[in-house]
């Protein structure tokens, strides 16, 4: 399996349906409090393979990921107070993200990143990029077994 199978689906229907400059997924883990980057629009500057351990109680982490709630951050303020690479997010022209929860069973596999230019944004812009978690499951499914996988044989 390459990182980019049935992910790729996932970036183009983002571009028609909301329009992105930046689209990532990144897989949680459950057991570390990890996001992982397994798909990336722009690897140079946002590799696969990226991995930041979150504090649970982090503002972020708790409305996407453990209440599992979609996050507007329409402006490069809202971005900034977010993401630490708020500089190399702005330098890719963008300066607004829609962050989506990717569930299956009430269990959080990973996130939808979407970033385009400030002002691209609204709450319009939330409620369709929400179905989109459901194009998503499948591959964070996958990802997870693989993973697993690899666990279990280390």
């Amino acid at each position: 399996m390459t990182s980019t199978d049935g992910f790729s689906s996932v970036e183009t229907a983002a571009r028609e349906q909301v329009g992105v400059r930046l689209f990532t997924v990144l897989a949680w883990d459950e057991k570390t409090s990890a996001l992982q980057r397994v798909y990336s629009s722009h690897p140079v500057e946002y590799p696969t393979g990226g991995q930041k351990v979150f504090p649970r109680e982090a503002p972020w982490i708790r409305r996407v990921v453990m209440e599992q709630q979609p996050y507007l951050g329409p402006d490069p303020e809202a971005v900034a107070a977010v993401f630490e690479d708020h500089d190399l997010i702005a330098s890719l022209g963008c300066g607004a993200v829609v962050n989506v929860p990717v569930v299956d069973n009430g269990e959080t596999l990973g996130v939808l990143n979407l970033l385009d230019a400030q002002g691209s944004y609204s709450e319009d812009s939330v409620s369709a990029a929400v179905p989109l978690a459901q194009l998503a499951i499948e591959p964070l499914r996958r990802w997870h077994a693989t993973r697993a996988g690899v666990r279990e044989e280390t």
